[in-house]
């Protein structure tokens, strides 16, 4: 199954966010997220933000790395096209009628590099999601704008390395 769509949306009568892929054969994968569960999430696509090749350069300073990662963000979201709506009616859903409330995450690469966030339940089968780095940051985008109108309380923010002391240090500000 090749993905063709995301939906990400807050549910209030569940607390949850739930999250709707849509597959290029007419499928749809459904899965719950709780705020615990967006925050371990939130982690692991960080660690994957910040291993990507453009941003793991040898020498770069942390202040040029975060300035790439910002410029790498942009770019993957400002190319995403979010204005289609989702078009998820009638489409089969073989995990089940209802979503699957996620319940473990692991990460891996496959042979290619890209990285594949497993999103699996208590018991049972779950999604493996193959993220290009344009895919991760449109998710990192759509995970960010989902928790907001959740009003979890959470700060979904991309790192920025700090400054070493003695890069601080020799910092000099006009």
């Amino acid at each position: 199954m090749n993905l063709h769509q995301i939906k990400l949306d807050f549910i209030p009568e569940h607390d949850r966010l739930l999250m709707c892929i849509a597959t290029s054969d007419g499928k749809e994968l459904a899965l719950w997220f709780t705020r615990r569960c967006v925050k371990l999430i939130w982690g692991m696509l960080m660690k994957m933000v910040e291993a990507s090749p453009n941003i793991v350069l040898s020498g770069a300073s942390a202040e040029a790395r975060a300035a790439l990662l910002g410029m790498e963000h942009e770019k993957a979201v400002r190319e995403a096209d979010f204005s289609k709506p989702y078009a998820g009616e009638a489409l089969e859903r073989p995990l089940g009628a209802e979503p699957i409330l996620v319940a473990r995450i692991q990460a891996s690469r496959d042979e290619r590099g890209n990285h594949v966030m497993m999103l699996l339940p208590a018991k049972g089968q779950g999604v493996n999601l193959c993220l290009d780095d344009r895919l991760l940051h449109s998710f990192c985008k759509l995970l960010q704008d989902s928790v907001a109108k959740a009003e979890w309380e959470l700060k979904l923010a991309l790192p920025v390395t700090p400054l070493a002391p003695e890069e601080a240090a020799a910092r000099t500000l006009n």
